[in-house]
């Protein structure tokens, strides 16, 4: 199952900034150790925003859930999900 995932970040100003250092690292290791599984073939950065479009793909929407909640900045992002079906007019679906 295909999912197109908007995630905007937001921390907190007064966040500590070992703790921002240590959350940011966490979450890339946390990201790029889906996107070598294959559980998220996309990722792009919103210009002039602390955001990102991402493809997910996974089994149901339980297993992305879980991956979401997994992520380390999880607790301050507003994540939106929309399910993603093939276009009849999509030439690579043949």
């Amino acid at each position: 199952m295909l999912f197109h995932v908007r995630m905007d970040v937001h921390l907190p100003h007064d966040m500590d900034p070992a703790v921002r250092e240590d959350t940011l690292a966490r979450e890339k290791a946390y990201s790029q150790e889906l996107q070598r599984a294959g559980k998220w073939p996309e990722i792009w950065r919103i210009v002039g925003e602390y955001a990102n479009i991402s493809i997910f793909d996974v089994e149901s929407n339980d297993e992305l859930h879980q991956l979401l909640s997994g992520l380390p900045l999880f607790p301050f992002m507003k994540i939106t999900v929309m399910p993603l079906a093939v276009h009849a007019s999509d030439v690579k679906a043949g």
